[in-house]
């Protein structure tokens, strides 16, 4: 299964940039981000807790 950004859905495999943490607030959940997203500073929100970011 391909690993996908959560605030654009851009395939992230292999790419540069890319960071996964689990959700800041609940833990469950691993965020994955893309380089352009982590450099717009977009949005995201957890599907697990609903946590949104970055803060």
């Amino acid at each position: 299964m391909a690993e996908e950004c959560l605030s654009c859905k851009a395939n992230i495999t292999n790419g540069k940039g890319t960071v996964k943490f689990l959700c800041p607030k609940c833990s469950k959940y691993e965020i994955i981000r893309c380089k352009k997203c982590r450099e717009i500073i977009a949005k995201y929100i957890c599907p697990e807790c609903g946590f949104t970011g970055p803060n």
